[in-house]
């Protein structure tokens, strides 16, 4: 891989890591890959995708591929054929210059010199002058919306007017962390895939090649095991503290609350240097609530489950109004401690 940047930077960037649209080659998920293309075959594609999973599992290098596929005019075969870096497909999709592929993201906020919280309707209505245009060759168009979850109401209104009303040869594809948080009325008009965590044969290799696979076997080891099938987890973990981050807030959330750990662990998360910390602690929380509510439930302890799920919403609702409104993420980090104590803290009178 050349080490060339072509890709602009995006909000979920990684330093020193390939963009999706710069990955030539698909590791894994080879079942929805034949499912697709056997699809295609048949002639019977989709006119729109929901590709759904956990973040950081292959779903935006998973429609980048496809997308360099269906404009490559290749025969549809068990799996998507890797690319050459050299090849004028490659270097065109990875800059964002094919006139055939449109990637909707958050934009750029020139206010804060990063980016929007949301995906905007603005983006989204860049869809109808894309497809004003007619391909260049006749082949497909491709619309890859990266996460679909960023979009708010009015923003998923755009989209479903281009769902109900699909051009010809155009393909719809969807990237879906939370596939349950999208409109019903667009999940109806799009097939679900649902690609699963990565292996940790897949994972091991992803890692290889983007240059993160650790030396130490005990570290690779604890790195699979904690990363949950998902390369950006891994690498996090390894980069930003991501393991430290998670270890001290596990033991914040359900033992006795320590004031000056607390801060420390706020400290290391907040400022303007630490937006990953900060989406890895967010993230740690919001796992530590769903798999208790989740825990409650299968136990049969449905009134606690709901108090716990109701805590996941109300630490969600935290989360993008910090981000939104630029609230201080110190404090949000504290209060996100103490709200995991109280909701966590086990039941008297229970097993």
């Amino acid at each position: 891989m050349s080490e060339e940047r072509l890709a602009p930077q995006q909000h979920d960037s990684l330093e020193g890591i390939a963009e999706p649209s710069e990955t030539p080659e698909l590791v894994g998920h080879l079942e929805a890959q034949y499912m697709l293309l056997a699809a295609q075959k048949a002639g019977r594609l989709p006119h729109a995708i929901v590709l759904a999973g956990p973040q950081g599992i292959g779903k935006a290098t998973f429609a980048f591929a496809f997308a360099r596929h269906l404009l490559s005019g290749a025969e549809p075969g068990a799996n998507f054929e890797p690319v050459a870096i050299d090849s004028p497909i490659y270097r065109q999709i990875a800059s964002g210059a094919h006139p055939s592929v449109l990637h909707l993201t958050r934009p750029a906020n020139d206010k804060t010199k990063g980016f929007k919280t949301v995906l905007s309707v603005d983006e989204i209505r860049r869809i109808g002058r894309f497809l004003s245009f007619t391909s260049g060759n006749g082949s497909y168009r491709v619309v890859i919306i990266d996460p679909a979850d960023d979009m708010r109401a009015a923003a998923a209104n755009a989209l479903l007017k281009n769902l109900e009303e699909p051009p010809s040869r155009t393909i719809f594809i969807l990237i879906a962390h939370s596939p349950g948080a999208l409109l019903p009325t667009i999940r109806s008009r799009c097939q679900v895939i649902r690609l699963a965590p990565l292996n940790d044969k897949d994972l091991a290799e992803v890692l290889v090649r983007a240059g993160q696979w650790p030396d130490d076997e005990r570290v690779s080891d604890a790195l699979l095991a904690r990363s949950e099938g998902s390369a950006r987890n891994a690498i996090i973990l390894q980069q930003y503290g991501g393991v430290e981050i998670a270890t001290a807030l596990d033991a914040l959330a359900t033992g006795s609350a320590d004031i000056a750990a607390s801060q420390r662990l706020a400290e290391a998360v907040s400022g303007r240097d630490s937006a990953i910390q900060l989406d890895v602690f967010n993230g740690r929380a919001l796992e530590l609530l769903a798999n208790a509510a989740a825990d409650a439930a299968q136990s049969g302890d449905t009134n606690r489950a709901k108090k716990l799920s109701d805590a996941w919403h109300m630490a969600r609702i935290a989360i993008t109004e910090t981000a939104t409104y630029n609230l201080d993420q110190k404090q949000h980090a504290l209060t996100m401690i103490s709200r995991l104590n109280t909701a966590l803290k086990p039941q008297s009178g229970r097993m």
